[in-house]
Parts: C-alpha cells; structure tokens; sequence
C-alpha cells in the first residue's frame, strides 16, 4: 500500500493499515487540515467548497467521507458528483467558493485515488500551503464545528454543462465552423467522467458523427489510463476502421488530452499543446510556458511567432505560476494538459478540443498535415522504480558528475542540455518512481540518451 503527499496532492492506494494507503481515516485527517487552514486564512465567517469526483470504484466512498468531513467542520458544500478536474476548478470560480476538493488519481490505475485541493482561484495550492496541511494533519491539532453550525451539502449536475457552455462563449471557439466542418470522431474514455464530458461537448460544437469508446462512467478502466500510444492501440484501430477524422483519448479527470490522427497513427500528446499555441499564437500574439519535461517544439513555434518561450519545475501549480510571471497566452504541459488561461489556469482537455477542432475546420487540413507542419521531436519516457529510502540525492551528483561538460538545469531533478536534445531525470509527484524521460531528433537519440541515463542510476 502507497501515500504520497506532495503539491499534486494527497494521492494513494486504496485499503490497508492508516498511513500506508490512502484509508478512510486518512481522507478525514487531510481534508480536516485542509479546511481548518483555509478556514483560518478565510475572512468569511462562512465558507464553501466545491467537491466533485471521476468515475473510481471507490470514487463515492471517498466522496462521502469528505463530504461529511466538510461539514463537520462548518464548510457548505456544492457537491458536483461525477465531474472533472477543469470542471470543479470552473465551478469553484463561478460559484466565488473558498476553496475544492478533486477526488481523483489522474492517470493512476483503479486501486488508487487521491484529494487535489484548490484554492478560491480555482488553482491548485501552493507547494508552501500543502506543506501546512501535511503538517496539521499529522498533528490533528484542528477543531470541529458544533450541531448549530455544521455545513450543507448541496448537489449540483449540471456543473459540466455549464462548463462547456463557457468554452462555447470563447471568441476563438467557432462552433459553427466546427459543425459545417462535418467531424467524425472517435472518443476513448476509459470508463471515467471524459465519457460524459466529452460526447456532450461534441454534440455541443455540432459534431454529429462521434463514436464512443468506453464512455460509461463505471470506474472499470480497460485498459491502462495514461493516454499514451501503447495504452490506446484499439483507439487507433477503431479511427481508421470508422474512417475517422481524428481520435480523442483523455485520462480519468480528464485534464490530459491525447489524439489519434486519420490514418490511424498518434498525434503525440507532446503535440497536442503545440498545436493550441500554434492557433492561438496566430490570433494572440504573446509568451508560452510548458514544463521542463515538455518537447522543444513549443519554444520554436512560440518563437516563429514572435513571442518568447519559457520552462517551468514540473506539476501545473509551478506551470501557472510561471504564466502569470510571463503574461502568457498560452501553456501547459507535455502529457496533454493545455492551460488557456482565457478560461481558467487549469489544464482542460475539453478546450482543447474546441480550439484543436476549430483549427482545423479554420486551415480544412487533416491532422496528419498539422503534423508535418512542427518540428519533428521524438521523446522516449522511462521510469525506475524507487526502492523505499533510495538516496536520491546521491544518484542526481552521479549523474551530474558524469554529463558535467553539458550544461545542466537543477530547477527540477536535473536536465542536462544536449546540442540535439535533452535528459531529464526526476522523482514523480504522484508515483514511488524516478522519471527518465529524453528528446533528441530521432527516437534511437532519444532512446539512447534515456538508456545512457539509466545505466548510470541502475550500475
């Protein structure tokens, strides 16, 4: 059994002994301290959250434990149920709440969930405040309200058409080029909350011919949830089989967004936030952030537009900071997450895919001859499973002290700069693992680079 507690989140296992997963006594201690925190920095003699779920098999479990934690100490809740991570952060907003609650583990298989906590922005918290709360929760030193003074729990359906009413309002959302456009698509859901956001988005930009695969809400996901090109082979399939224009996978909270092209192969979800920025950089001219684990193409494109390109740490809170510094137009991450700040500072795969369609009902190109049109990177992304006490500061000095004559980044693990690419070695936020991931301009470069690296922490 696993806890993980860091800036994305309170994320762990389901069962076990308290501490070692993330159990029911484990979900009360952390939202208490949370709540408590926010009920402290609050001017509001009265607070309310926002608290909604994806479709985990224990995702109403933990949803009613925090539901009832909240009121107990005094917090109204708008209850959203089955939803998304954009969704709530959307609803946080619209409502001026002081604060939300996720219940999801992104990418991570079933056995696991997770609280991501927001603040009145609708933003993950600050590195500085989830340190707070992880420290209130172990020592419990919060109060709970009295019989008089206990929160409401309201329920709330329609936060996720309201959020896609938004996206229709966005002045570069064209929903009737998108309609004349004639669309079909096929939508990989994985059995979580995408399959209702996503088909209802379609139907809402005119897309009439959508076929759904996994799209039921049950939290049995079929396959493994990372969008990535080894985990949708039947999305692939199923596009040319269907003679499909294009392919949409999301992730379980749907804040990940990967596509399938025409002819049956990956876009790369690298690509997915070049392609945004290359359509909002020429509408908007303006500055992009993506993280340090993100593919150069985003630079270059930013660049031939005449705006600048910035690096980030990993994790979307260091990405949003990093925009607003910036002034960006447009950002996010390689793994799919696009952040328009137009709409709100959180990764949104469903104006992702309203920007994405109108582009190319705007250039009547097919996906594939946007492709051709980036710069080819190719990005090989590994991992090493930590043992429990690794020194992962020791394993950083090796291999530093070996690429010692490359300019090397520490900003976040280490990057080591390469005249054709990059490596880039870090420990994850959400896993017991060491990331390795590379780029080069072939994937054997890539690959080698990523072997190289692993050799070195594996000898």
């Amino acid at each position: 059994m696993t806890l993980i507690k860091s800036i994305s989140g309170i994320r762990g296992t389901i069962g076990g002994p308290a501490g070692n997963g993330l159990t029911p006594i484990d979900v009360v201690k952390f939202t208490s301290a949370f709540a408590h925190i926010l009920k402290q920095n609050s001017k509001n003699d009265k607070l309310t959250f926002v608290v909604g779920r994806d479709a985990r098999i224990s995702g109403q479990m933990v949803e009613s434990l925090v539901n009832a934690t909240l009121s107990g100490m005094g917090i109204d809740i708008i209850n959203t149920g089955l939803s998304t991570t954009p969704t709530v952060e959307m609803e946080v907003i619209k409502r001026k709440a002081d604060g939300g609650i996720i219940l999801t583990a992104s990418h991570n298989p079933k056995q696991w969930n997770a609280l991501k906590l927001l603040n009145e922005k609708g933003e993950f918290i600050s590195a500085e405040l989830g340190a707070k709360v992880l420290e209130l929760a172990e020592s419990q030193d919060f109060d709970f309200a009295d019989v008089d003074s206990l929160g409401k729990i309201t329920n709330y359906e329609n936060s996720i058409e309201d959020h896609i009413q938004k996206i229709l309002e966005l002045e570069l959302v064209d929903k009737d080029l998108i309609a004349s456009a004639n669309f079909n698509v096929v939508v990989d859901a994985v059995n979580s909350t995408g399959g209702i956001a996503i088909p209802q988005l379609l139907k809402a930009l005119g897309v009439e011919k959508v076929t759904e695969l996994y799209c039921e809400p049950t939290g049995h996901f079929p396959h493994n949830p990372e969008p990535l090109p080894e985990n949708i082979v039947e999305l692939s399939e199923t596009v040319v089989k269907q003679n499909a224009d294009l392919g949409i996978v999301v992730d379980p909270d749907v804040d990940r967004l990967a596509l399938v092209m025409e002819n049956g192969e990956v876009f790369g979800e690298e690509y997915t936030l070049v392609a945004v920025a290359d359509y909002i950089l020429q509408n908007k001219k303006g500055n992009t952030v993506s993280n340090l684990s993100s593919t150069r193409a985003l630079r270059d494109v930013t660049e031939k537009a005449g705006g600048k390109y910035s690096a980030s740490a990993v994790g979307e809170v260091n990405v949003v900071e990093m925009m607003k510094e910036v002034d960006a137009v447009i950002g996010g991450e390689g793994n799919g997450g696009i952040i328009y700040p137009e709409l709100h500072s959180g990764r949104d795969s469903l104006v992702g895919v309203a920007l994405l369609l109108t582009y190319l009902a705007k250039r009547k190109i097919k996906l594939s001859e946007l492709r051709k049109t980036y710069p080819d990177y190719f990005i090989s992304k590994n991992k090493i499973d930590l043992i429990e006490g690794t020194d992962v500061k020791s394993l950083f000095e090796k291999v530093k002290s070996h690429y010692s004559e490359f300019p090397i980044l520490t900003i976040d693990g280490i990057k080591i700069d390469f005249p054709d690419g990059w490596v880039q070695l870090r420990t994850s936020n959400t896993e017991p693992i060491m990331r390795v991931y590379a780029e080069s301009t072939t994937m054997e470069k890539a690959h080698q680079y990523a072997d190289d690296v692993k050799k070195i922490v594996l000898g």
